[in-house]
């Protein structure tokens, strides 16, 4: 038989954990609100740059820009975005494995590479399995700032115009709507992957628009690449990491509520059965003195 002041305890424990799991759903709530409209505003723009990019490109003739240039890939550099908190479902580890299987294709193609990780469990993960890593950042929230972004973004860009490395991934959570988010590992370097990627995802454009369109470049269109092809990286770097905030929002807040749900049935339990043992303790006192009484006469 359980004891009662064991289950009174055990039950205002359970309550306890209820009312905490219920205010990190409600901040998450309110957070996601915030990121959703920072990717949602992002989006657009990001998908329209790198097409604009990719288009100007096949049509500048000879003239071309380094980041859109394809070649051997003689060593790569992966990033990985992860949360610096759990308490988020599986947000983490579907990332880690698409991240892993990324390190697992890079070391049967024996190409180097060099591993970045964003997040405090990405880090203790890849710790943990030994594997080194080159950069590591905990600066960025569910609000990362662009001017971060533009630092790493730099750094990528010179890393990969002066050839130390060949290709740029990154590997992180994909925002597609509230009810849809996939962990995925793109490649952002060179450029002119992420123009296809993006007209997939993008709308379907009418038949008129997928004609050929003649620019008229003024002043020369190396100029305008220079400032265009750079510009629309980081665009896309900055939407990763809002496509991250945003997804690791919304399984937090999943999550929580869940587990908000699991507490208040498990207190539903507990009550029950704390009103069947206090029901059969009180039945055992009534028999103890019906019995009593009888043993007197």
């Amino acid at each position: 038989m359980a004891n009662l002041r064991a289950l009174v305890k055990r039950r205002k424990a359970v309550r306890n954990i209820r009312k905490i799991t219920r205010t990190m759903e409600l901040i998450a709530t309110a957070r996601f609100k915030k990121a959703l409209d920072r990717a949602s505003e992002a989006e657009a723009y990001t998908r329209k740059i790198a097409e604009l990019a990719a288009d100007l490109s096949k049509n500048a003739g000879e003239v071309s820009h380094p980041l859109l240039a394809v070649r051997p890939v003689k060593k790569s550099l992966l990033l990985v975005i992860t949360s610096n908190r759990g308490l988020c479902g599986g947000y983490n580890g579907s990332v880690l494995r698409e991240a892993v299987g990324a390190t697992r294709k890079l070391n049967e193609a024996t190409t180097p590479f060099d591993l970045e990780v964003s997040g405090k469990r990405g880090m203790a993960f890849f710790k943990f399995q030994r594997i080194p890593r080159t950069q590591e950042y905990t600066q960025f929230e569910d609000k990362p700032a662009y001017d971060d972004i533009d630092v790493i973004g730099n750094r990528y860009i010179d890393l990969f115009v002066s050839g130390q490395i060949d290709q740029v991934q990154v590997a992180y959570t994909k925002f597609f709507s509230i009810g849809r988010q996939a962990a995925v590992v793109e490649t952002l370097l060179p450029l002119s992957s992420v123009a296809t990627e993006s007209r997939k995802a993008g709308p379907t454009p009418p038949p008129d628009a997928t004609a050929k369109v003649d620019y008229e470049f003024l002043p020369e269109a190396a100029g305008i690449l220079e400032e265009l092809v750079p510009a629309a990286f980081k665009a896309r770097l900055f939407k990763c990491f809002l496509d991250a905030a945003v997804s690791e929002q919304i399984a937090r807040r999943v999550a929580m509520k869940a587990a908000t749900e699991n507490a208040g049935d498990l207190i539903k339990d507990i009550t029950r059965v704390y009103n069947r043992t206090r029901q059969a303790n009180i039945t055992k006192e009534i028999s103890e003195l019906i019995a009593g009484s009888e043993a007197l006469k």
